[in-house]
């Protein structure tokens, strides 16, 4: 089995899904907060409840290895994760999607997200190896490290049966009744997140599954913050360098938005109203790609992909992500759109 050609595969699912399905917390929230309606909350609610029951199921059948996955590595400043997640909902208020929604975007005509996705990815890529760094460093420097755990790990002295209930089968319950009212109303929209969850799980399976025993990697699933800037170098220095499964997950991601807005005849190119808008889709796009390397990854990345782990750290991330959207939303309501 290839990486490359399973990120493609996952990556177009997840596209078409997302495109089809109108996917996206950040809708979700501005229902949240009285600017929209709840359908979108509650898709991303079905799909974390599957990503999480998935890829439990499949680390209980031996199927992946959520120890060696990105939010299980070593040791992280839970402050510096929270802080990261709050810069990143920032971004996405002021870009307007986060960068998922973005490459979906992008793919069906707007060329405003293209220009939030170079400033998104040129941002990581700052963040991990450029003049960024050191700030980065810092923010990673607040707090104790605490090591990497899981809800499973906090419950264990309650034994294996209750703890697995609690930290996985109540959390599910929870967000599949919050869900409920989508699979009446919408069950398009129910579909196409459901899939997005399996998907998730999925990117666990095929990265344990390409996995060389001989030189082991820390595991990924659905993400786009470093995989964005990765596929932007890659696409200037390609020379040398090997795709990875993130940049084909992005890739596939792009194909398959551009196969659902074909088949929607939904395919139109968008521009900017105004520089207003500009400047809020660049400095959108920058702090999304600082927030997301600080938080180890997105609201897909860390909302799905991460909390599907069950890791702690991935929980004060997501929950970062959630409290910089809604501060973003109170702060610049009706300046951003």
């Amino acid at each position: 089995m290839n990486a490359v050609l399973l990120g493609l595969i996952l990556g177009g699912i997840f596209g078409a899904a997302a495109r089809a399905g109108r996917f996206c917390l950040l809708r979700g929230m501005k229902g949240a907060m009285g600017q929209g309606d709840l359908a979108p909350l509650r898709a991303f609610a079905l799909a974390l409840a599957v990503a999480i029951c998935a890829t439990q199921a499949l680390a209980w059948q031996g199927l992946t290895d959520l120890s060696a996955t990105l939010p299980m590595r070593g040791a992280a400043s839970w402050p510096g994760m929270f802080a990261g997640g709050a810069i990143f909902g920032l971004g996405m208020v002021l870009a307007n999607a986060c960068g998922a929604r973005s490459v979906v975007l992008a793919a069906g005509g707007n060329m405003r997200s293209v220009l939030v996705l170079m400033a998104l990815g040129l941002s990581a890529q700052a963040s991990m190896t450029g003049v960024l760094a050191p700030l980065r460093g810092w923010f990673q420097s607040l707090g104790q490290a605490r090591p990497a755990t899981t809800l499973p790990d906090l419950l264990a002295g309650m034994g294996q049966g209750p703890a697995l209930a609690l930290s996985v089968g109540l959390p599910a319950l929870l967000l599949a009744a919050f869900a409920l009212p989508l699979l009446r109303q919408n069950r398009l929209d129910a579909a196409c997140a459901a899939v997005i969850g399996l998907v998730v799980a999925a990117g666990w399976w095929a990265t344990f599954a390409t996995d060389d025993p001989f030189d082991p990697r820390i595991l990924t699933s659905i993400s786009f913050v470093g995989p964005v800037g990765d596929g932007l170098l890659w696409l200037m220095l390609s020379t040398g360098r090997a795709l990875s499964f993130g940049i084909a997950v992005v890739a596939g991601t792009a194909l398959g938005a551009l196969a659902a807005a074909l088949l929607m005849r939904d395919l139109r190119l968008e521009g900017f109203g105004s520089g207003a808008q500009m400047q809020r889709a660049l400095a959108g796009g920058v702090l999304m790609g600082f927030g997301g390397v600080l938080a180890l990854g997105c609201s897909i990345g860390q909302g799905l992909s991460g909390v599907s782990t069950l890791s702690l750290a991935s929980l004060v991330a997501f929950s970062g992500i959630l409290a910089g959207i809604a501060v973003a939303l109170v702060l610049f309501r009706n300046r951003t759109s």
